[in-house]
């Protein structure tokens, strides 16, 4: 299988537009066009995994954390990522990394947190903003219904739980062809009215182009007039964190012995806890104190992640109840997810779950 077919489903999934700024997200090492005949899911990309994919005979590592974070001026052996990527470049491996792209997906970093939790009712603790677009454009009658269910499949229409969403009004259309043109209705040279529907939907603006070339596919029409609206809506499907709720209560010990034992947490950092039952838990993989106030807000009574600072624990301010997992204690089933998500979509492709465990913090 070519490497692209792998990395351009996990882009459908998680779109590259998604990463933060300062990631580096995509295909790190490597040829999209080469073939490959087996892969390896990881969290990070160390030598191990190297050594892993070459015994397993696996020409793609895919991983959450980006081996290339920052920009390399020289790679000459000095320090472990140099050496990973030049035993990856000798052995012919490709690298790919969804990092915080993965993460704003509702079925991704945080959605598998939620998962092995057993949360329900999971929902973006912190939705993204600026995200959504408007797209109003004009169909003559006859031609909406084919013009709207491809919009719709190619990612438009999305509200929530809902799908095929689009406001709709009957109106008429004028316009007159010059001689050049081929006119799907009326004649060259002349005015022409047609009964046309207005139809207004939003998409997420990484699926612009897709839209656009789909509208521009299925509209009869020679040239097609269309409108596109910047919204500040929130986008609920997208964003940082997620929040759901434990299917009974729980006393704060069981559920801090809960978390200890689903992530195999060597120590657990908490703040005081608050002497009540727990229902409402908020999650972030990774480094999300950013979050503790979006946490608060929401009415969490628990906030799983990792990375807190010392002083950043004062800020729970006995309104949540901090537990700090550790980073890779919280990410560490991204693996999974990625393994899940691969072998469903190529289910005659070998995708090799790695063993290695590449913690590097250990507790005494």
């Amino acid at each position: 299988m070519k490497i692209k077919a792998i990395t351009n489903f996990l882009e459908d999934f998680a779109p590259l537009k998604l990463q933060e700024s300062y990631d580096n997200a995509g295909l790190i090492l490597g040829d999209k066009n080469a073939e490959v005949s087996a892969a390896l899911v990881t969290l990070d990309v160390t030598e191990a995994i190297v050594d892993e994919a070459i015994e397993k005979k696996a020409g793609l590592i895919v991983a959450h954390h980006p081996i290339v974070f920052s920009g390399l001026k020289k790679i000459t052996g000095k320090n472990y990522i140099e050496r990973t990527l030049i035993k990856a470049i000798k052995n012919d491996i490709a690298i790919y990394a969804a990092h915080t792209n993965l993460d704003s997906v509702t079925g991704g970093v945080n959605g598998k947190i939620c998962e092995k939790l057993g949360l329900q009712e999971c929902k973006i603790l912190q939705p993204a903003g600026g995200m959504l677009k408007k797209l109003v454009t004009f169909v003559p009658v006859d031609h909406a219904d084919k013009v709207r269910e491809a919009v719709f499949a190619a990612g438009a229409g999305q509200i929530g739980n809902y799908d095929s969403c689009s406001f709709n009004a009957h109106g008429q259309g004028t316009f007159r062809g010059s001689e050049t043109t081929n006119p799907f209705v009326g004649k060259k040279g002349q005015q022409h009215y047609e009964n046309e529907i207005r139809f207004e939907t939003i998409f997420p603006d990484y699926l612009q182009g897709k839209i656009l070339n789909t509208l521009i596919q299925s509209h009869p029409y020679e040239e097609v007039a269309y409108d596109i609206y910047s919204l500040d809506n929130k986008f609920d499907q997208i964003g940082a964190g997620m929040i759901g709720t434990l299917p009974e209560e729980k006393k704060e010990i069981d559920f801090l012995q809960q978390l200890k034992e689903t992530f195999g947490a060597g120590i657990i950092k908490h703040t005081n806890l608050q002497q009540k039952k727990v229902k409402k838990i908020a999650v972030c993989g990774g480094a999300g104190s950013f979050l503790l106030n979006q946490a608060i807000a929401a009415g969490a009574d628990f906030f799983v992640t990792g990375d807190f600072k010392y002083h950043q624990f004062f800020d729970a301010e006995n309104k949540i109840v901090i537990a700090d997992i550790g980073h890779f204690e919280s990410e560490q089933f991204t693996k999974e997810l990625f393994y899940e998500l691969l072998t469903k979509k190529f289910p005659k492709f070998a995708v090799h779950l790695s063993e290695v465990n590449t913690n590097p913090v250990f507790y005494f």
